[in-house]
């Protein structure tokens, strides 16, 4: 016996014959030809399906039209308004083409490039604006593909389940099974994480994905917690992401690093003048020396290794000025990145 179709697939079924129909569609042709309401036991059970059908699709606004025969008053059929149900043509400028295109490449997930790609192609047909992908030259986002984990957390979170997954700590190493009250998924630091309610220590904890060993599993039952106070998951992303805010002192070379531009504070807000930048000495010969052909920009950031790795990310187009922590931290990134490609530095080749 074949399996009953959904009440969901068989509406969607409906609209898509009455979109399609040239003239109009009788009650007896959708009975034969639509998918789902062959299942109707009789003439009765079927009259009382479409009809809750019909009123289901008006509601959600999508215009229904009655139409009668001509010269036949009780010959009715129907079909929907194409004018009020069409949605106008999509228009969009180069920068929200390129808004999305950014968007997109966010996406690295194998279970949504295919989309993501499909989709943009669409909307790059339909729209006026070839230059789009000029406005994000340099301005992907350096985040890692999430990996097997974030669909089942994911779900976790919108479902308020607890879930439980081996964990390797960044500071000892140590693996361990974890029991957390998934809260967000955050992209931070060029990669994911999850913010939640670690259960075995009592506190709110930030996981990173990519430390995340074997499968995530979800334990319970749904609404197994109350969703959080948002006070709780402001203070512990806040806690999570460096504390309190600080401005970075940067010399960028001209029309390079736009993302660091882009959040850059006002000269006037920076509170800079010609010859200082928080308390540092733009005469200086040394300083001087970096900056004579560069902007400086005042750039405020709330996480120091975040922010380093921003400004690794752009090489020697940023150079760091202030403060001097955010430098030693880049400098430290540097000296790691040439110790796993020696090579390429000439550490292991000249002895």
């Amino acid at each position: 016996m074949p399996e009953q179709i959904h009440p969901a697939e068989r509406l969607l079924n409906l609209v898509i014959a009455l979109v399609n129909t040239s003239a109009r569609m009788t009650k007896e042709q959708i009975r034969t030809s639509v998918a789902g309401y062959g299942d109707a036991p009789s003439d009765d059970a079927f009259e009382r399906m479409f009809e809750r059908d019909k009123d289901t699709l008006r509601e959600l606004g999508i215009p229904i039209l009655t139409v009668t025969g001509a010269g036949h008053g009780d010959d009715i059929g129907y079909r929907i308004d194409q004018e009020a149900y069409a949605l106008p043509p999509i228009e969009l400028t180069p920068a929200e083409l390129g808004a999305l295109s950014l968007a997109a490449q966010f996406w690295q997930d194998q279970s949504v490039r295919t989309d993501t790609t499909r989709a943009l192609t669409k909307l790059r047909a339909v729209g006026d604006a070839p230059e789009a992908a000029d406005l994000v030259a340099g301005l992907a986002p350096r985040v890692r593909a999430a990996g097997d984990s974030f669909g089942p957390l994911l779900e976790a979170v919108h479902a308020r389940r607890v879930v439980s997954f081996t964990y390797r700590a960044a500071s000892t190493g140590e693996v361990r099974t974890r029991s957390v009250e998934p809260w967000r998924l955050l992209a931070r630091r060029g990669g994911w994480f999850l913010v939640g309610h670690d259960r075995e220590r009592g506190e709110a904890r930030s996981f990173r994905l990519s430390r995340i060993e074997g499968r995530v599993r979800a334990d319970g039952p749904e609404g197994a917690f109350d969703p959080p106070r948002p006070d709780l998951v402001d203070a512990a992303t806040r806690a999570w992401s460096g504390g309190s805010q600080q401005v970075a002192v940067l010399a960028v070379r001209p029309e390079r690093a736009e993302a660091l531009r882009a959040r850059a504070l006002p000269a006037a807000a920076s509170g800079a003048d010609a010859d200082a930048a928080d308390g540092v000495e733009l005469r200086d010969p040394a300083v001087a020396a970096v900056v004579a052909d560069r902007d400086v920009l005042h750039v405020p950031f709330t996480s120091l290794g975040e922010m380093a790795e921003d400004v690794l990310g752009y090489g020697d187009a940023v150079v760091v000025l202030d403060p001097p922590p955010l430098r030693q931290a880049v400098l430290r990134l540097l000296r790691v990145a040439a110790d796993l490609h020696p090579a390429e530095h000439g550490g292991a080749s000249r002895g």
